[in-house]
Protein backbone atom coordinates (compact mmCIF):
# COMPACT_ATOMS: atom_id res chain seq x y z
CA UNK A 1 0.00 0.00 0.00
CA UNK A 2 1.32 3.31 -0.99
CA UNK A 3 1.98 5.89 1.93
CA UNK A 4 0.45 9.06 2.89
CA UNK A 5 2.81 10.57 4.72
CA UNK A 6 6.47 9.91 5.13
CA UNK A 7 9.20 11.35 7.02
CA UNK A 8 12.96 10.29 6.59
CA UNK A 9 15.34 11.48 8.93
CA UNK A 10 13.42 14.95 9.88
CA UNK A 11 14.99 17.12 12.35
CA UNK A 12 14.08 20.68 14.08
CA UNK A 13 16.46 23.08 16.17
CA UNK A 14 15.22 25.78 17.54
CA UNK A 15 18.46 27.90 18.24
CA UNK A 16 21.30 25.39 19.25
CA UNK A 17 18.24 23.25 20.81
CA UNK A 18 17.72 20.03 18.80
CA UNK A 19 14.27 19.08 19.59
CA UNK A 20 13.55 16.52 16.70
CA UNK A 21 15.89 14.57 16.17
CA UNK A 22 15.67 12.55 13.20
CA UNK A 23 12.79 11.02 12.90
CA UNK A 24 11.46 8.83 10.54
CA UNK A 25 7.94 7.55 10.22
CA UNK A 26 5.72 5.91 7.12
CA UNK A 27 2.01 6.16 7.59
CA UNK A 28 0.10 4.09 4.45
CA UNK A 29 -3.59 5.44 2.99
CA UNK A 30 -6.29 4.57 4.61
CA UNK A 31 -4.29 3.91 8.23
CA UNK A 32 -5.57 5.72 11.40
CA UNK A 33 -2.02 6.05 13.32
CA UNK A 34 -1.47 7.39 16.79
CA UNK A 35 1.66 9.82 17.98
CA UNK A 36 1.95 9.16 21.74
CA UNK A 37 5.01 10.09 23.99
CA UNK A 38 5.58 11.78 27.40
CA UNK A 39 5.61 15.28 28.31
CA UNK A 40 8.21 17.24 25.80
CA UNK A 41 8.60 14.33 23.58
CA UNK A 42 7.97 16.73 20.59
CA UNK A 43 4.82 14.70 19.24
CA UNK A 44 2.83 18.93 18.31
CA UNK A 45 6.22 19.63 17.28
CA UNK A 46 6.02 16.57 14.51
CA UNK A 47 2.49 17.86 14.07
CA UNK A 48 3.44 21.33 13.21
CA UNK A 49 6.41 20.11 10.80
CA UNK A 50 3.93 18.27 8.70
CA UNK A 51 1.31 20.65 8.65
CA UNK A 52 3.26 23.74 7.59
CA UNK A 53 4.04 25.56 10.85
CA UNK A 54 6.96 24.90 11.08
CA UNK A 55 9.93 24.34 7.93
CA UNK A 56 12.19 21.45 9.02
CA UNK A 57 15.75 22.03 10.02
CA UNK A 58 16.54 19.06 7.68
CA UNK A 59 15.34 15.59 6.01
CA UNK A 60 12.18 15.53 3.91
CA UNK A 61 8.31 15.21 4.80
CA UNK A 62 6.22 13.86 2.10
CA UNK A 63 2.48 13.89 1.25
CA UNK A 64 1.13 11.43 -0.97
CA UNK A 65 4.84 11.47 -2.32
CA UNK A 66 5.48 15.13 -3.21
CA UNK A 67 7.54 16.94 -0.34
CA UNK A 68 5.63 19.36 1.65
CA UNK A 69 8.47 20.44 4.17
CA UNK A 70 8.60 24.07 4.51
CA UNK A 71 5.52 24.50 3.00
CA UNK A 72 3.16 27.25 3.63
CA UNK A 73 0.49 25.51 6.00
CA UNK A 74 -2.59 26.64 2.56
CA UNK A 75 -0.81 25.33 0.16
CA UNK A 76 -0.55 21.76 2.13
CA UNK A 77 -3.78 22.31 3.04
CA UNK A 78 -4.75 22.74 -1.35
CA UNK A 79 -2.78 19.43 -1.42
CA UNK A 80 -5.17 17.38 1.06
CA UNK A 81 -4.18 17.35 4.24
CA UNK A 82 -5.99 19.28 7.10
CA UNK A 83 -5.50 19.87 11.31
CA UNK A 84 -7.15 20.27 14.12
CA UNK A 85 -6.06 22.02 16.91
CA UNK A 86 -5.68 21.21 21.12
CA UNK A 87 -7.42 24.60 21.56
CA UNK A 88 -10.83 25.19 19.46
CA UNK A 89 -10.84 26.96 16.45
CA UNK A 90 -13.52 27.82 15.35
CA UNK A 91 -15.62 30.99 14.18
CA UNK A 92 -17.32 32.34 17.67
CA UNK A 93 -20.01 34.54 16.18
CA UNK A 94 -21.22 32.47 13.11
CA UNK A 95 -23.62 29.87 13.31
CA UNK A 96 -22.59 26.18 13.41
CA UNK A 97 -24.02 25.81 10.29
CA UNK A 98 -21.80 29.23 8.50
CA UNK A 99 -18.65 27.69 10.43
CA UNK A 100 -19.14 24.59 7.69
CA UNK A 101 -20.06 26.51 4.77
CA UNK A 102 -17.34 28.87 5.20
CA UNK A 103 -14.75 24.93 5.05
CA UNK A 104 -16.32 24.13 2.25
CA UNK A 105 -15.94 27.22 0.03
CA UNK A 106 -12.22 26.70 -1.46
CA UNK A 107 -12.65 22.63 -2.18
CA UNK A 108 -15.73 23.47 -4.50
CA UNK A 109 -13.75 26.13 -6.44
CA UNK A 110 -15.04 29.47 -5.27
CA UNK A 111 -11.83 30.73 -3.77
CA UNK A 112 -11.69 34.68 -3.55
CA UNK A 113 -14.88 35.04 -5.42
CA UNK A 114 -16.46 38.57 -4.39
CA UNK A 115 -19.22 38.10 -6.61
CA UNK A 116 -21.12 34.75 -5.49
CA UNK A 117 -23.94 35.14 -2.64
CA UNK A 118 -23.52 32.63 -0.03
CA UNK A 119 -27.28 31.91 -0.38
CA UNK A 120 -27.28 31.35 -3.48
CA UNK A 121 -24.72 28.00 -3.56
CA UNK A 122 -26.06 24.94 -3.53
CA UNK A 123 -23.52 22.86 -3.87
CA UNK A 124 -21.50 24.90 -0.82
CA UNK A 125 -25.13 24.31 1.28
CA UNK A 126 -25.35 20.39 0.13
CA UNK A 127 -22.01 19.59 1.58
CA UNK A 128 -22.44 21.57 5.00
CA UNK A 129 -25.58 19.88 5.65
CA UNK A 130 -23.59 16.62 4.92
CA UNK A 131 -21.08 17.27 7.05
CA UNK A 132 -23.48 18.53 9.93
CA UNK A 133 -25.54 15.62 9.46
CA UNK A 134 -22.01 13.50 9.82
CA UNK A 135 -20.97 15.26 12.88
CA UNK A 136 -23.94 14.74 14.46
CA UNK A 137 -25.01 18.73 15.30
CA UNK A 138 -27.83 18.93 12.95
CA UNK A 139 -30.44 20.32 15.45
CA UNK A 140 -27.58 23.04 16.58
CA UNK A 141 -27.57 24.32 12.62
CA UNK A 142 -28.26 27.61 13.72
CA UNK A 143 -26.90 28.03 17.31
CA UNK A 144 -24.30 30.30 17.47
CA UNK A 145 -20.79 28.32 17.59
CA UNK A 146 -19.62 30.80 21.15
CA UNK A 147 -23.30 28.83 22.88
CA UNK A 148 -21.94 25.35 22.39
CA UNK A 149 -20.82 23.26 25.01
CA UNK A 150 -16.78 22.50 24.91
CA UNK A 151 -17.81 18.90 23.27
CA UNK A 152 -19.99 20.34 20.91
CA UNK A 153 -16.99 22.85 19.68
CA UNK A 154 -14.97 20.22 19.53
CA UNK A 155 -16.97 17.96 17.46
CA UNK A 156 -17.92 21.09 14.87
CA UNK A 157 -14.15 21.97 14.79
CA UNK A 158 -13.37 18.10 13.60
CA UNK A 159 -16.21 18.95 10.78
CA UNK A 160 -14.30 21.70 10.22
CA UNK A 161 -11.63 20.02 9.89
CA UNK A 162 -12.80 17.00 7.24
CA UNK A 163 -15.32 19.31 5.34
CA UNK A 164 -12.85 20.47 2.72
CA UNK A 165 -12.20 16.99 2.06
CA UNK A 166 -8.96 16.00 2.56
CA UNK A 167 -7.93 12.74 2.59
CA UNK A 168 -5.04 12.77 5.60
CA UNK A 169 -6.56 14.42 8.69
CA UNK A 170 -4.73 15.47 11.50
CA UNK A 171 -6.26 15.73 14.81
CA UNK A 172 -4.17 17.11 17.68
CA UNK A 173 -5.61 15.90 21.46
CA UNK A 174 -9.13 16.16 19.89
CA UNK A 175 -10.53 14.53 23.27
CA UNK A 176 -8.83 16.64 25.85
CA UNK A 177 -10.57 18.50 28.56
CA UNK A 178 -13.60 15.53 27.74
CA UNK A 179 -15.30 13.29 30.37
CA UNK A 180 -15.44 10.01 29.99
CA UNK A 181 -18.72 9.80 28.26
CA UNK A 182 -18.10 12.78 25.94
CA UNK A 183 -14.54 11.08 25.10
CA UNK A 184 -16.45 7.75 24.05
CA UNK A 185 -18.73 9.29 21.89
CA UNK A 186 -16.01 11.42 20.22
CA UNK A 187 -14.67 8.10 19.51
CA UNK A 188 -17.15 7.16 17.75
CA UNK A 189 -17.51 10.14 16.25
CA UNK A 190 -13.90 10.47 14.71
CA UNK A 191 -14.08 6.39 13.60
CA UNK A 192 -16.99 7.84 11.27
CA UNK A 193 -15.38 11.24 10.21
CA UNK A 194 -12.72 9.06 9.02
CA UNK A 195 -13.63 6.51 7.23
CA UNK A 196 -11.54 6.10 4.05
CA UNK A 197 -9.19 8.57 4.75
CA UNK A 198 -5.84 8.79 6.65
CA UNK A 199 -5.64 9.59 10.33
CA UNK A 200 -2.73 10.58 12.50
CA UNK A 201 -3.52 11.65 15.81
CA UNK A 202 -1.62 12.95 18.88
CA UNK A 203 -3.93 12.01 22.26
CA UNK A 204 -3.02 11.68 25.75
CA UNK A 205 -5.72 9.35 26.72
CA UNK A 206 -4.34 5.35 26.27
CA UNK A 207 -8.35 4.27 25.72
CA UNK A 208 -8.85 6.87 23.00
CA UNK A 209 -5.64 5.74 21.43
CA UNK A 210 -5.71 1.75 21.83
CA UNK A 211 -9.04 2.08 20.77
CA UNK A 212 -8.67 3.84 17.49
CA UNK A 213 -5.53 3.45 16.46
CA UNK A 214 -4.73 0.41 13.74
CA UNK A 215 -0.69 1.66 14.86
CA UNK A 216 1.12 3.87 17.49
CA UNK A 217 4.70 5.28 17.30
CA UNK A 218 6.24 6.24 20.04
CA UNK A 219 8.29 8.99 20.11
CA UNK A 220 10.71 10.10 22.81
CA UNK A 221 13.03 13.08 22.88
CA UNK A 222 13.09 13.81 19.56
CA UNK A 223 12.91 10.12 18.09
CA UNK A 224 10.15 7.53 17.34
CA UNK A 225 11.34 4.48 19.62
CA UNK A 226 8.74 2.06 18.49
CA UNK A 227 5.87 1.46 15.64
CA UNK A 228 4.03 -1.34 16.23
CA UNK A 229 -0.01 -2.22 16.63
CA UNK A 230 -1.27 -1.51 20.02
CA UNK A 231 -1.01 -5.33 21.49
CA UNK A 232 2.70 -4.99 20.73
CA UNK A 233 3.20 -1.34 21.96
CA UNK A 234 1.41 -2.22 25.10
CA UNK A 235 3.75 -4.92 25.44
CA UNK A 236 6.90 -3.28 24.17
CA UNK A 237 9.45 -2.97 27.27
CA UNK A 238 10.92 0.64 25.97
CA UNK A 239 7.85 1.97 25.81
CA UNK A 240 6.47 1.04 29.53
CA UNK A 241 10.11 2.41 30.68
CA UNK A 242 9.58 5.94 28.50
CA UNK A 243 6.10 6.46 30.75
CA UNK A 244 8.23 6.35 34.09
CA UNK A 245 6.02 3.38 35.47
CA UNK A 246 2.78 4.60 34.41
CA UNK A 247 0.92 1.55 32.49
CA UNK A 248 -0.09 2.18 29.30
CA UNK A 249 -4.07 0.85 30.22
CA UNK A 250 -4.04 4.54 31.93
CA UNK A 251 -4.65 8.20 30.71
CA UNK A 252 -1.31 9.70 30.92
CA UNK A 253 -0.93 13.10 31.35
CA UNK A 254 0.37 15.26 28.68
CA UNK A 255 0.98 18.89 27.53
CA UNK A 256 1.64 20.96 24.86
CA UNK A 257 5.08 20.67 23.10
Amino acid sequence: MSAALELNDVRKKFGQTEIIRGVNLTIPKGERHALIGPNGAGKSTTFNLISGRFAPSSGTVRLNGQEIGGLQPFVINRMGLSRSFQITNIFHRLSVFENLRCAVLWSLGYKYSFWHRLSELRDARERAEEVLELIGLHHRRNTQASLLTYAEQRALEIGITIAGGAEVILLDEPTAGMSRSESDHAVELIRRVTVGKTLVMVEHDMSVVFGLADRISVLVYGEVIATDTPEAIRANRKVKEAYLGTTLDEPATEGAH
